[in-house]
């Protein structure tokens, strides 16, 4: 998060309660301040819908907030009654009608003629990942490491299954939002990123990447990327925030099994550096 931004903010809203202001004022300036937190205070970019989503939620519960209560509801009502109906408003009233589609009609012209801009430079779609990452204190070897849980589904399918269940409940829970309930990169908010989310479906995607490098990427997300990855507006945080490391390895059993892929597998090659195949 960016807490200036939010400190900003409750900063704000706290010099203004010292004012006492009218309930429509106080609802708007609270409007506002969640719209700027959603849209401003988070380092990873918040998606479009997700935004409109939030703030839909937001609006309603003001809406409720405001209705249940007589004179809350007057305070908000009286003002805008006044504004539309009262001739001293006459003027200011006709500069608002006109200036509210002008507003709309200029943000879908500007977004319609916006030129696309090339990246800076050449995107890395897959980055090569480091040789070693730190995650919860611990530091894992990216070059040997595979998923510990890999081989119970040979050696004892029980335990296997269970891990499988863990994982859909991880991706359900968390992923599904982006990368879709069929894996497909078709999720709700997949759309407000760039690049889209990953579909995972494709035979060119997590089928030609080792099970170290989707832990690297799921517990590091979109702040891990290598500047060879930009410009990326993805919102993938940093999972390991949220998941430890159980989870996270579950998570792609569940990504592979789902999709029937296997992940690449470790080839030490004769100079002893270790490479990949299928």
């Amino acid at each position: 998060m960016k807490w200036t931004v939010i400190v900003g903010l409750l900063a704000a809203l706290i010099v203004l309660r010292f004012f006492k202001p009218r309930m429509l004022i106080w609802a708007a300036a609270w409007w506002v301040a969640c719209f700027s937190f959603v849209r401003f205070g988070f380092k990873v970019p918040i998606p479009h819908s997700a935004v409109m989503i939030y703030m839909t939620i937001v609006t309603g519960g003001l809406l409720v907030y405001i209705t249940t209560d007589a004179k809350r509801l007057a305070e908000v009502r009286d003002p805008i009654v006044a504004f539309m109906t009262e001739k001293r408003f006459q003027i200011p009233l006709i500069v608002v009608a006109l200036l509210i589609p002008a507003l709309v009609s200029f943000d879908i012209y500007h977004s319609m003629t916006e030129p696309l801009q090339p990246p800076g430079f050449a995107r890395t779609v897959h980055p090569a990942p480091p040789a070693s990452i730190t995650v919860h204190g611990k530091e894992y070897n990216l070059l040997t490491l595979e998923n510990p849980y890999a081989k119970l589904k040979r050696s004892d399918p029980a335990a296997y299954a269970k891990h499988l269940e863990i994982g859909r409940e991880v991706y359900f829970r968390n992923c599904v939002y982006c990368h879709g309930d069929a894996m497909r990169g078709a999720g709700m908010y997949a759309y407000g990123l760039n690049p889209i989310a990953g579909n995972f479906q494709d035979p060119g995607t997590i089928a030609m990447l080792r099970s170290s490098f989707l832990f690297w990427r799921i517990s590091k997300g979109a702040p891990g990327l290598p500047d060879e990855s930009g410009p990326w507006d993805s919102a993938m945080p940093e999972w390991e925030r949220f998941l430890d490391a159980d989870q996270m390895w579950d998570v792609i059993l569940y990504l592979y099994d789902f999709t029937g892929h296997e992940p690449r597998a470790v080839e030490a090659t004769a100079g002893g550096v270790e490479g990949s195949k299928k």
